[in-house]
């Protein structure tokens, strides 16, 4: 089956969420980035959307945010190690059965993850749960209340192999790109560290 004429299933296959067109569908690889609440301010967002629609690059947005969570704003809830490793398990959880994990890494203040969506997946769906089941956890240990993750998420299929090795890389290198530590593999919650043999 063709995933861009899914019209048969629940997938919702090609749609907007405002900037950036999506694809919701099964046999697809998907990179998904979502952030704690606290992590960018949604009027910083909204600029950089006006900006980028202003001079025609849409990209502008997605490097404006990166590099503005990669600086480690808000309480960065994630560099406690025991929130951190709720939200690896989670990710972990339906792995080989909604979704193949192919990477991930969990930053201070957001998550990258790289998942082929398998037939009983829906991105959306998936999303929820991580962030659901995460977020219940995280506010537990933490002794708090209130939002933890931020609602929406930004997520993009991959196109090709070319572009699968360049999404794998960007994941793995973002905690050496953020001055975190001097190589990949050196960071605790990432497919990159050596215990997950990946």
């Amino acid at each position: 089956m063709d995933p861009h004429e899914d019209q048969n299933s629940c997938h919702k296959g090609w749609y907007s969420r405002g900037y950036l067109p999506h694809l919701d569908s099964a046999g697809v690889i998907q990179s998904v980035t979502f952030r704690l609440a606290d992590s960018m301010p949604a009027s910083r967002l909204e600029q950089w959307k006006t900006e980028a629609k202003t001079i025609g690059y849409p990209r502008l947005v997605l490097q404006r945010a990166a590099d503005w969570l990669d600086a480690g704003h808000g309480a960065c809830h994630l560099t406690d190690a025991r929130v951190a490793a709720v939200v690896e398990k989670t990710l972990l959880y339906f792995d080989q059965e909604k979704y193949r994990m192919l990477a991930w890494v969990i930053m201070p203040n957001h998550v990258h993850v790289l998942a082929e969506i398998l037939n009983d997946g829906r991105l959306p769906d998936i999303v929820r749960t991580w962030k659901a089941f995460s977020a219940r956890k995280a506010n537990e240990i933490l002794g708090r209340r209130g939002r933890f993750w931020q609602a929406d998420y930004f997520d993009r299929f991959i196109r090709d192999d070319t572009h699968l090795a360049k999404a794998k890389r960007y994941i793995h290198q973002n905690p050496v790109k953020a001055g975190l530590v001097d190589y990949p593999e050196a960071w605790p919650f990432s497919s990159a560290n050596p215990k997950w043999g990946r």
